[in-house]
């Protein structure tokens, strides 16, 4: 397989693009290709200030690199969980995160949460009985708190994730098949910033995995590659599994399927804007971030009873 650019051996092939190409044109081509959906859906421009969720994978890590490869003012958030397991999986997220800020003369904001709010995710899971036995609920909440009140308070104008293709095309499978019409008006490379809540952009959303595996490796970014220890019998991992089957017979169905989406809802095809209950916001009494809830919001509320439990065990000592 020879580079379509230059005709040297190829390092990637892409057959949904029917496009193959030599390590350098390569790293090329994925800044491009980032640049164009930037523009296209009109995340952010040379003036906004980036704040990039790190989490320590192939896909965060390469956000970043590539949003500075074109010049954008980007820092990084790294939030440690205190997910460890038998793999040091917090541990060792932070020691990449750290060592590639410091490779490239970046600035990292670090945020603990058992520093800052005194539990690590695990405890808070076990406190709130959310999730099961598992603490992706309480994870994804405590990350969203997090990730808001450090753009909030520090004055970013853009919030970036690393979500690829494979991302969004399992949640937007889920969000299908439980017809979510809400989760579905809400799912897309941009989610507008609304009062106390910067602006939400998924550079990478038209990235198939392997590409930006390819482009990590490529690139020499030293990413975590075990999956956290929890993500185990996920749903999302069984609804990627389910969406590879299909892009192995038909190569290209999951970005048709997710731009396809993307056409319909912006038509107007699926659902009208008016027919989805709107939630109203205002902020809540304590963090002063945004909450639908009456009273405090979810993160607050698990916040309060975190403290319950701990002042419980205090007065048993």
């Amino acid at each position: 397989m020879k580079c379509r650019k230059c005709g040297a051996k190829a390092s990637v092939n892409m057959r949904q693009h029917r496009l193959a190409l030599c390590k350098e044109h390569y790293l090329e081509w994925v800044p491009e290709q980032t640049e164009r959906f930037i523009k296209k859906y009109q995340m952010f421009d040379r003036g906004d200030k980036i704040l990039v969720a790190i989490s320590g994978g192939k896909d965060s890590l390469s956000l970043w690199d590539i949003l500075v490869r074109l010049g954008y003012q980007a820092d990084g958030l790294y939030i440690g969980l205190g997910i460890d397991g038998g793999i040091n999986y917090s541990s060792e997220s932070h020691r990449l995160t750290e060592k590639f800020a410091n490779e490239n003369n970046l600035k990292l904001h670090v945020v603990d949460v058992e520093n800052e709010y005194g539990q690590p995710i695990p405890m808070l899971s076990e406190i709130s009985h959310r999730g099961h036995g598992k603490p992706c609920a309480v994870c994804g909440l405590t990350k969203r708190h997090v990730m808001n009140r450090i753009a909030r308070d520090l004055g970013y104008d853009v919030l970036a994730t690393g979500h690829n293709l494979d991302d969004e095309a399992a949640v937007l499978f889920g969000n299908t098949l439980q017809w979510s019409s809400e989760f579905l008006l809400r799912q897309g490379p941009v989610l507008p910033s609304t009062e106390g809540l910067a602006r939400k952009v998924k550079p990478l959303c038209r990235f198939y995995e392997r590409e930006m595996t390819a482009y990590a490796l490529l690139r020499g970014i030293e990413y975590i590659y075990e999956e956290c220890p929890f993500a185990e019998g996920s749903t999302s991992i069984y609804y990627k599994e389910l969406l590879n089957k299909l892009e192995t017979d038909r190569p290209g169905s999951k970005l048709t399927f997710y731009l396809r989406f993307l056409e319909a809802r912006q038509r107007g095809d699926l659902f009208a804007e008016k027919d989805i209950r709107q939630a109203n916001l205002h902020p809540c009494p304590n963090c002063g971030q945004p909450t639908s809830a009456q009273g405090l919001c979810s993160f607050c509320r698990l916040m309060e009873k975190a403290e319950g439990v701990a002042t419980i065990s205090r007065s048993a000592l």
